[in-house]
C-alpha cells in the first residue's frame, strides 16, 4: 500500500468542511454513516491510490467514492447479520498480513503505517470484515448451486485454444458502476481522477481491489489474456487502438465507466513452458532467515511445513504457471533452476523470496489445467451472483444522502 504525504490528507479534511452540518453523511436503512467514517475511508483510498499530491477535485471525487463504498458495506453487513455470519479477529489479521507481505511489515506494521498517516486502521479492518463476511455468505447461499460440467470446462478450453491463434492482450480493469445518466458524469470525473493517480505511480492492482465494482476486483482487476472477441465492442475498439503497455482513457458503457490497463500484447501463441512453483517469502527482510529455512527444506513437500514453523515466513503455491507470466526476471530465474531446487534469492516488496521449481513441462499448451478452469468458471459465476445481490440490496434499501 502506497502512503502519500500528510499534506494531501489534510486537504481531505478541508474538503469535508462543507459537509459538517449535522455529522451524518447518509442514512442506510435507518443506520447512519458519519462524516468521520467517510473522512477515514477517503484518507484510506488516498493512501491506496496516490503517491503524488491530489488536487481538490480529486479529493472530492475520492470522498464521494468513499461514501459509496461505505453504503455498500453497510448493506452487505445488514444482509450478513440476517444469517449470523461471523468473522473473527484472526481472519482480519491474516488478510492484513497478506496485504503487508510485499512490504515486509506485517499486520501490526501496516496498522502503524496507517496511524502515522492519520488513518484509523479500523476503517480498513471493517472493509476487510465486510469483504470476508459477504464472500462467505454468497458462497454459502449460492456456491453449492453452481454446477460446472466437464462440457463447460472443455468448451472454455476450446475457446481459449482458438483464441491462442489470434492476437491476445493482457488486460486489467477497474469498473465504476453508474447505471443511469444522473450518475454517469460523476463516475467519469472519478475515473479521470483515478487515472491521474495511477499515472503518478499508484498501484493499479490495489486500486482495483479497493474501488472496482467488477468481479475481477478480487484479483486486482486482472482479466488475464483476452482477445478482441472476449471484450465488449467499446472495450475491444479501445484496446486495439493502443500499443501495450498503455493505461487507457476512461471508456463509457451503458452501466458505468471502465479504466483499462493493457500491460502486454502477444501474437498467436506457440507451445510454452509451464511450471509448478512454491514461493517462500520472509517478511523480516533478513536473508539469514530465508537461508536458514532453505537449509531445512529437502524437497518441495517441505516448503509449507517449514513456513508454518516460523511467523516471519509465508509460503504460496503457484501451480500450472506459464513462464511468460513471471516476467523477464522471474522467467530467467525459473528456467535456470533445476526441478526440485530453489532459485536464487530475490527481492519482493520490502522482503526477500525464493521459488522452488516443483515441476516443469516444456512444449505445453498455453492453457490452464481443467481443474483450474473449473475453479475459475465457478468463481466468475459466484462473483456475478454476488454483484447482482448487492445491486438488489441497493434497489430495495432506503438510502438517504444528507
Amino acid at each position: 500500500m502506497a502512503l502519500s504525504a500528510p499534506s494531501a490528507l489534510a486537504q481531505a479534511d478541508a474538503a469535508d468542511n462543507r459537509l459538517q452540518l449535522e455529522g451524518i453523511a447518509a442514512i442506510v436503512n435507518d443506520k447512519p454513516i458519519s462524516y468521520s467514517d467517510v473522512r477515514q475511508r477517503a484518507r484510506l483510498l488516498l493512501l491506496t491510490l496516490g503517491r503524488g499530491e491530489p488536487s481538490p477535485d480529486q479529493i472530492q471525487q475520492i470522498t464521494g467514492q468513499a461514501l459509496e463504498q461505505l453504503i455498500d458495506e453497510r448493506l452487505q453487513l445488514d444482509r450478513v447479520a440476517e444469517y449470523e455470519v461471523e468473522v473473527d479477529a484472526q481472519e482480519i489479521d491474516a488478510e492484513l498480513s497478506d496485504m503487508a507481505s510485499e512490504s515486509g511489515v506485517g499486520a501490526d506494521g501496516l496498522r502503524q503505517q496507517l496511524l502515522a498517516a492519520g488513518v484509523n486502521p479500523v476503517s480498513l479492518e471493517e472493509q476487510i470484515r465486510a469483504d470476508i463476511a459477504w464472500g462467505r455468505l454468497m458462497s454459502g447461499l449460492f456456491g453449492s448451486r453452481i454446477r460446472i460440467s466437464d462440457n463447460q470446462v472443455e468448451d472454455q478450453l476450446n475457446r481459449m485454444r482458438a483464441a491462442s491463434k489470434t492476437t491476445q492482450y493482457r488486460v486489467a480493469e477497474i469498473f465504476l458502476y453508474a447505471p443511469d445518466e444522473a450518475t454517469r458524469p460523476e463516475a467519469m470525473k472519478a475515473a479521470e481522477s483515478i487515472i491521474q493517480q495511477l499515472q503518478q505511480g499508484a498501484d493499479f492492482r490495489i486500486a482495483a481491489q479497493r474501488i472496482s465494482s467488477a468481479p475481477t476486483a478480487a484479483t486486482g482487476g486482472d482479466m488475464g489474456w483476452v482477445t478482441a472477441d472476449d471484450l465488449a465492442p467499446a472495450l475491444a475498439a479501445a484496446v486495439a487502438g493502443y500499443e501495450a503497455p498503455a493505461l487507457l482513457a476512461p471508456i463509457e458503457v451503458d452501466n458505468g465507466i471502465y479504466i483499462l490497463n493493457v500491460t502486454a500484447k502477444r501474437e498467436p501463441s506457440q507451445p510454452t513452458t509451464k511450471v509448478d512453483l512454491k514461493r517462500l517469502v520472509t517478511t523480516d527482510a533478513q536473508e539469514a532467515t530465508l537461508i536458514e529455512a532453505m537449509g531445512r527444506i529437502k524437497s518441495c513437500d517441505d516448503v509449507q511445513s517449514v513456513a508454518n514453523a516460523k511467523s516471519e515466513l509465508r509460503a504460496q503455491d503457484m501451480n500450472d504457471i506459464d513462464v511468460i507470466e513471471l516476467g523477464e526476471e522471474g522467467r530467467g530465474l525459473v528456467l535456470g533452476t533445476a526441478v526440485g531446487s530453489p532459485t536464487e534469492i530475490f527481492a519482493v516488496g520490502g522482503g526477500l523470496a525464493v521459488m522452488y521449481v516443483c515441476r516443469r513441462q516444456d512444449g505445453a499448451e498455453a492453457l490452464p489445467s481443467k481443474e483450474d478452469m473449473k475453479g475459475s468458471i465457478k468463481a466468475r459465476e459466484l462473483s456475478m451472483i454476488s454483484e447482482r445481490e448487492l445491486r438488489n440490496s441497493r434497489r430495495d434499501a432506503t438510502i438517504i444522502y444528507r
